[in-house]
């Protein structure tokens, strides 16, 4: 839609208090070229849009900006890290808010087993969950907020997609490239189930220097049981669960799945952020 026309509003558009905050985090507009038609935040309603009733690209209403210049920005978002940056800039600027450090000192890794569609990479089966589709490796600090996702095929164990997060994230901590909100130099904790016992547990303290404890179930626990700490990854999950296009996997690369965890936890962020 142009700027100048007025349309219907949606349950998932930013209000102005959601948009001022995330305002200043976006893309500065080019110098040259051709003036943009359609503004950020006419583009983030949209992809907020899809993101949380899982419609297709194609079907989103006539009355948001075109669908291909849409996917254009959220691919080209996802590509150069855009939807990372902004993901860590409202995770540290909420934590300081609720009156925590920026940077976690401890954190909580676990995955998540999800359906996907036919075709697409990197699909494989989860025996331990009966399930036939990718995983999603989330590390999350104790707020429950993403600190990073890592998309595999449901094949990968448990253990080498923690190696792959854990990885992924040190590299952001140690590699001059990456700018200032990647660098959680105060982790030093990370609690997982038991699925990550055994040799992880001295990789990570020979690798990484943190400590990965386990919290196992406990002896004779039948059903449902609230278990410390896997509880806030757990209700993370659930969150996810909630938009529609994270209920099932749709996409054709892993890489487009991590960016919908992020596009997520931006839109929760952001209601937090301007509204608690």
């Amino acid at each position: 839609m142009s700027t100048n026309q007025p349309r219907q509003v949606y349950p998932t558009d930013l209000d102005d208090n959601e948009w001022n905050v995330i305002s200043p985090l976006m893309p500065k507009p080019a110098s040259t070229g051709r003036q943009r038609k359609h503004t950020w935040r006419d583009i983030l309603n949209a992809i907020f849009y899809v993101t949380r009733n899982g419609c297709l690209w194609r079907a989103l209403p006539h009355d948001f900006p075109p669908w291909r210049t849409v996917y254009h920005y959220f691919r080209k978002w996802r590509v150069d890290g855009t939807w990372e940056r902004l993901n860590t800039a409202l995770r540290e600027r909420l934590r300081e808010k609720l009156g925590r450090n920026k940077a976690p000192s401890a954190a909580i890794v676990d995955s998540q087993s999800v359906k996907t569609v036919e075709g697409g990479q990197e699909r494989g089966y989860d025996a331990g969950k009966k399930v036939s589709g990718r995983k999603r490796h989330l590390i999350v600090d104790m707020l429950g907020l993403v600190m990073l996702v890592v998309v595999t095929a449901g094949s990968v164990q448990d253990r080498d997609g923690a190696k792959m997060v854990l990885g992924a994230l040190w590299q952001r901590i140690k590699k001059p490239r990456y700018p200032h909100w990647w660098r959680f130099c105060r982790l030093e904790l990370i609690w997982a189930d038991g699925g990550y016992r055994g040799e992880l547990v001295d990789w990570v303290k020979r690798k990484f220097g943190w400590t990965l404890q386990i919290v196992e179930r406990l002896g004779g626990q039948q059903g449902f049981v609230l278990l410390p700490k896997r509880w806030i990854v757990e209700r993370t999950i659930a969150w996810l669960n909630r938009q529609r296009r994270l209920s099932r996997d749709y996409e054709r690369l892993p890489k487009t799945g991590e960016a919908f965890v992020y596009v997520a936890m931006i839109r929760l962020m952001l209601n937090r952020l301007a509204h608690d």
